[in-house]
């Protein structure tokens, strides 16, 4: 006789926690309301509900915890309105291929008929398409199976964020537990594509890698290097990627490839085999017509995206699981080919100027910063500054958008430190990014994330100005604005720097002190 959630004294809320504990889903992202009280109210021992102060914050400060602890995280937001204001950040954690699982209220079921009040018409296509999977489920008591699958949906390769709504009165039904079970996958790679590929590899006369986010998302990273120095090939990093899959210091890196047709071609032009590794072939921005892949050359995908595989508009894809195919890759190369002479890339100083310049901000920050550090960063007209002067040489050392929404990296840079505690995080933002989510910094304080904010305060939306150039382009200026007094206003340390002289002396405090502080740097705008 089977024993009923009644007999176990069991509701779906004592379930569904007694799942996230199996999971080690214990951090709760959630930003208040009323369709969801029962969930927050009295929480259970072992967990903690990190508050956010708007529903975009939310999801990004989840996205961020979960790239970095590799793991799923939890979010809770409130029925349409409160998933309508999350819409950006769901955006960017699909682009970021972030495990997210986002549950949201709504009303009581016995309400629905009448469409009452904070009442989500339609909660499973509100979010579509940017989660891989979207469920209200049809009875109370299934709702603890549909949490179990989607932390599975959100787990399995290509990652990404998945939906549950939850009528409010579902939560203190009884319910049966469920048992425990787990689900692993990794994509395996084609073994006779894969031997192809190798066989391409050792014979081709200068091959060339470009590598993306899904090297460092498939924990690729040491494979990649050592298949790299074993073949000497140049290392790019495919363009507009999110994550570094290769240390920037390294001899063989080669650069960071612009996200247009004519620049990869010119860059890429010579080699006779380009391999794409974890990167779609190829992102672009802006357009200027070139051939890709360029005259002479032969160009092979591997990636763990069947997405970005299909697709690819050239060359040959292959599937796969990035750490297992490179290192089948490692395992069929023949003999190593000798070492190039000199580094590829070499890193010039910032040029001197009367006021603070991005680049001799970004240099200071790389000769203070503690090193083995996590970077997280958003500041879209300082990017190649950030390229230039603050090279990353570690797996899981660099975050920033995939989806090129605003927004992210200052709550991503909170929910990283909180799942990395005693790291080093440093968030790099713009001023016009700091304010899509500048509420971040309470939820920075009020959760004691030691993370260091520094604002590249340029007075306007620059990245914007440098795409017209020399037109004039209206609304961009945003230059009466002070980040350090709202970061004050939030309980946040903070101090602002104008003088270069001054610019390493403030950094160096910042970076002795713990917790929550920022920096505003005052960029000249000569």
């Amino acid at each position: 006789m089977t024993r009923t959630g009644s007999e176990h004294g069991m509701t779906v809320r004592d379930a569904v926690f007694q799942l996230l504990q199996q999971h080690g889903m214990t951090t709760i992202f959630g930003n208040p309301g009323s369709t969801e009280l029962p969930l927050f109210s009295d929480l259970p021992e072992g967990f903690r509900y990190v508050t956010g102060l708007q529903e975009s914050v939310v999801v990004a400060m989840a996205d961020g915890h979960a790239l970095a602890s590799r793991g799923p995280a939890f979010v809770n937001l409130h029925s349409a309105a409160g998933v309508g204001h999350a819409m950006g950040s769901i955006y960017s954690a699909y682009r970021n291929r972030a495990p997210v699982v986002i549950t949201a209220g709504q009303q009581s079921r016995p309400l629905l008929k009448a469409d009452p009040f904070l009442y989500s018409e339609s909660p499973t296509e509100l979010p579509q398409p940017y989660v891989k999977w979207a469920i209200e489920p049809a009875r109370a008591e299934d709702v603890p199976a549909a949490i179990a699958r989607a932390i599975h949906m959100a787990c399995l390769p290509p990652a990404g964020p998945v939906f549950v709504s939850i009528p409010l009165d579902d939560w203190g039904r009884p319910c049966d537990p469920l048992p425990p079970r787990g689900v692993s996958g990794r994509a395996q790679p084609d073994p006779q594509a894969l031997a192809v590929v190798a066989e391409r590899l050792n014979t081709a006369v200068d091959p060339v890698f470009v590598l993306g986010a899904g090297v460092d998302t498939d924990n690729a990273w040491d494979a990649a290097v050592a298949l790299a120095e074993h073949h000497q090939a140049p290392v790019w990093v495919a363009p507009l990627s999110s994550r570094c899959s290769f240390p920037e210091s390294h001899p063989l890196f080669a650069g960071f490839l612009p996200a247009n047709e004519a620049d990869i071609s010119r860059n890429l032009a010579g080699h006779d085999l380009i391999v794409v590794l974890g990167a779609p072939v190829f992102t672009y921005h802006y357009e200027m017509p070139g051939q890709v892949p360029p005259e002479g050359a032969a160009l092979v995908q591997i990636v763990g995206d069947p997405h970005q595989a299909a697709g690819a508009v050239c060359g040959d894809a292959l599937v796969g699981d990035m750490d297992l195919s490179l290192r089948a890759l490692l395992a069929s190369a023949e003999a190593p080919r000798p070492g190039r002479e000199a580094p590829l890339r070499r890193f010039a100083p910032p040029a001197k100027a009367r006021g603070i310049t991005s680049a001799m901000a970004l240099a200071a920050l790389q000769k203070l910063r503690p090193e083995g550090g996590i970077v997280v960063e958003e500041a879209p007209s300082s990017r190649d500054d950030v390229h230039d002067h603050l090279p990353i040489d570690r797996p899981g050392g660099f975050f920033a958008t995939a989806s090129g929404g605003l927004g992210y990296a200052l709550p991503a840079a909170v929910g990283v430190a909180l799942s990395q505690p005693g790291q080093s995080v440093l968030a790099v933002l713009g001023d016009g990014s700091s304010m899509y989510s500048i509420q971040g910094l309470w939820s920075a304080v009020e959760h004691d994330a030691d993370v260091i904010f520094v604002v590249l305060n340029n007075g306007g939306y620059a990245a914007l100005k440098g795409f017209a150039g020399n037109k004039e382009v209206v609304g961009c200026d945003i230059g009466h604005l002070s980040l350090a007094a709202m970061a004050e206003g939030q309980g946040c340390p903070a101090v602002q720097v104008r003088d270069p002289a001054e610019l390493e002396t403030t950094l160096a405090e910042a970076f002795a002190a713990g917790g929550p502080r920022l920096v505003e740097v005052m960029i000249d705008p000569g």
